[in-house]
């Protein structure tokens, strides 16, 4: 953004220490952490694969090139937190694909980002590459590329993944919260394909093929390892956390499954939602959905949106609110991939936008950047480190999907 530079010349991140007695020996440098945060915030990619903003647009139509007095996500909040590149969260419910609904859905939230683009140019800017990521950031754009949450409106036709690609999607969750026509759900019991479909297994090669990125956010563990086995290019978890802090949540990936995933160069992008990352918010998550399809038996009339956005408050009503994870629940998903899988294989995926009122202290919107790079550097990341996990471990990924892709046309 337009203050990047003038971000730059902040101040410098070591204090001397006091005291110049010969005698006294020296004293510890002293960092100034949130100083430090920042100007690293300001001078880096930032990449958030996950911002669910698109329904937003279509639901209360809010400017978000302004400052808004709702949501996780504007303009100005976004530059304060050094964001730079918020994937739009291409979002179709999975109650739709049963009414035919997807594609034409997944068309309107597609025009409403183009929409939010064209509408301010001197802000943002479509990103369809990492190369245009690059030149965004450095002409001080925001970059918008677009995620496909929910592979329904590929409608059983490989054509459409092209054709979706060709309007910006560059990587497709198969399946939501219900097993569809490619892929079993993590949340569904219904697992009708024990994994992947048969379409859905082209339709990975057939993504591998075009250079749009795969996320296994959301889908079966079955459906996880046909995809590693299955896929040429590293796939990605756009917004998942990890299973050891919240066990038996299988939305969320198990060591092994970040190990695999590592091995064949991928990344977990970190989901910040309380009930990803505690135990305590989980717990609470799951008394509440079980009692919201309780709801929902009673109210046949209710929709998959009203269960999302506005059941929680009714349930809180009766049984508190929610116990909010912290900062250091979610830095310690960090820790435990980057000890099993390597610095290189984590990045960012808040869900901002999508998990409603569960985020984490510390980090209850995209202005909230700077204090987890600070969590990071009190946990003794350098900054090389901490700039992979912001966005370049990301970026390695989506290039190789891209090289794959040009690889694979070139051969053929």
């Amino acid at each position: 953004m337009t203050n990047k530079l003038t971000c730059l010349l902040a101040t410098a991140t070591l204090l001397a220490a006091c005291g110049t007695d010969d005698n006294a020996g020296s004293e510890p440098a002293i960092v100034d952490y949130a100083a430090e945060a920042q100007r690293i915030a300001q001078s880096s990619i930032i990449i958030d694969t996950h911002i669910d903003v698109p329904m937003k647009l279509a639901m209360t139509a809010p400017d978000v090139s302004q400052a808004t007095e709702s949501g996780d996500f504007d303009y100005p909040r976004a530059v304060a937190g050094g964001l730079n590149v918020p994937f739009m969260s291409i979002y179709t419910p999975a109650s739709y694909e049963a009414e035919g609904k997807s594609k034409a859905a997944a068309e309107s939230l597609i025009d409403l980002v183009e929409d939010m683009v064209a509408n301010a140019p001197d802000k943002f800017s479509l990103a369809t590459s990492v190369a245009d990521v690059r030149s965004q950031f450095d002409a001080g754009l925001m970059s918008i590329p677009m995620g496909m949450e929910n592979g329904s409106p590929i409608d059983g036709d490989l054509d459409n993944l092209r054709h979706f690609y060709d309007r910006g999607i560059r990587y497709v969750t198969p399946a939501h919260s219900l097993s569809n026509h490619l892929s079993d759900s993590s949340y569904d019991e219904n697992r009708q394909w024990s994994g992947l479909s048969e379409f859905g297994k082209d339709a990975i090669q057939e993504m591998n093929r075009i250079g749009m990125m795969i996320d296994v956010s959301h889908v079966s563990d079955d459906a996880f390892w046909q995809i590693i086995e299955i896929s040429e290019a590293p796939v990605i978890a756009s917004h998942s956390s990890a299973r050891f802090f919240t066990p038996g949540f299988e939305r969320n990936m198990n060591d092994e499954m970040i190990v695999a995933m590592a091995e064949k160069g991928g990344v977990i992008q970190i989901n910040f939602g309380s009930t990803f990352v505690n135990q305590n918010s989980r717990d609470y998550g799951d008394a509440r959905s079980a009692a919201g399809k309780q709801y929902l038996a009673e109210h046949p009339d209710t929709t998959e949106a009203f269960l999302y956005r506005e059941y929680p408050a009714i349930y809180a009503e009766e049984h508190g609110p929610l116990p909010f994870a912290g900062l250091d629940d979610v830095l310690d998903h960090f820790d435990h991939v980057v000890k099993l899988a390597g610095i290189d294989h984590v990045g960012i995926g808040s869900d901002y936008d999508g998990v409603g009122d569960s985020l984490p202290t510390g980090l209850k919107d995209v202005s909230s950047y700077p204090n987890l790079i600070a969590g990071l550097l009190k946990r003794g990341y350098s900054e090389d480190d901490i700039r992979k996990i912001l966005g370049e471990n990301l970026l390695r990924v989506w290039e190789a999907v891209e090289d794959y892709a040009a690889t694979t046309s070139s051969s053929t």
